[in-house]
């Protein structure tokens, strides 16, 4: 069935009807009909069974019963499913992202809900592990994301010289925050990874995964990537000390998405713990690799990401 593009519009009944919703996510998973979840028999068509209030389907060939719903993020979920697409619209929409609280005031729903229908929908926007590497220019660059850190929290540094001049102040670059890594590539996409420390080892490993031996590096002056980027085509460097750009050498790029980033954690989000923050990485990597620069608007960003929920399941035990 053909469903048009979604409009946050208070008319719409995607967004207030469970079952014009449950048609709409159908559209998108079963463009040539249904698919059983159990089987995977997509010949012996499946029949809908009528009598129930549900859009509730039965396989022909294994006689399993079957929603859309099943084998998604949505599974198991006591939360309407047209909640659930407005919940998907808000957050590919907002390109600093979208708090728990606002979702929680907005759906009606409890605040524990919001916040898991929330990583929920991050989950499905994580890529798959074994995709395309990056190639052309790409820019490599690190930063540091967290909230400051309370004046009781606080660390003194540990000199020797008792005569120091900043004895007993917290010093460090990403002192009590946590390293993220970007790989972006020029007018392409981006790869943004959280990484224990920024090492040669740690960060030549993340480019050697996600960065193709044919592309041209683009970093900062950092130590750290010197042995990896002989083995690119070329790896040229800025020295910000000097420096922002020197011809196409730059990382401007990755230093926009950053800005991103870290205007959505710091300005949206407020607090992100170092184990949440692959999902929120996921979800601003989403947003930038699907945005209107690249002809992709709000709706078509949402069908994407619709696109992704079969397969993966995230209970909030985990």
């Amino acid at each position: 069935m053909e469903q048009g593009d979604l409009t946050f519009s208070v008319y719409d009944p995607r967004f207030t009807d469970a079952t014009a919703a449950a048609e709409y996510l159908e559209s998108i998973r079963w463009p040539n009909g249904p698919v059983c979840p159990h089987c995977g028999e997509n010949e012996r068509k499946a029949y809908r069974l009528t009598k129930s209030k549900r859009r509730l389907w039965k396989c022909a060939a294994c006689r399993k019963q079957f929603t859309v719903t099943v084998g998604t993020i949505f599974e198991s979920s006591h939360i309407p499913l047209n909640k659930w697409l407005l919940a998907f619209y808000l957050l590919c929409s907002s390109k600093k992202g979208m708090s728990a609280h606002q979702l929680h005031r907005m759906l009606g729903v409890t605040y524990k809900s919001a916040w898991f229908m929330a990583h929920r929908i991050r989950y499905a926007m994580e890529q798959p592990p074994f995709q395309r590497q990056l190639t052309g220019t790409v820019e490599v660059d690190e930063t540091y994301v967290g909230g400051k850190v309370r004046r009781s929290n606080k660390r003194p540094v540990q000199s020797l010289d008792p005569y120091a001049p900043n004895k007993g102040k917290q010093m460090g670059r990403g002192t009590d925050k946590t390293a993220v890594v970007a790989l972006v590539e020029r007018g392409g996409e981006v790869r943004s990874l959280r990484v224990a420390t920024v090492t040669a080892e740690n960060l030549g490993g993340a480019i050697r995964r996600h960065v193709s031996r044919e592309a041209h590096l683009r970093t900062d002056a950092f130590k750290s990537y010197t042995r990896v980027g002989r083995e690119y085509a070329s790896h040229e460097t800025v020295d910000h000390f000097n420096e922002y750009v020197r011809g196409d050498v730059h990382t401007n790029t990755a230093k926009n998405f950053f800005s991103i980033l870290k205007r959505g954690i710091n300005g949206v989000y407020h607090h992100v713990s170092p184990a949440h923050l692959p999902r929120y990485l996921a979800e601003f990597d989403f947003r930038y690799n699907n945005r209107i620069a690249n002809g992709v608007d709000d709706a078509e960003r949402t069908r994407r990401a619709l696109t992704m929920v079969a397969g993966k399941r995230l209970r909030y035990a985990d």
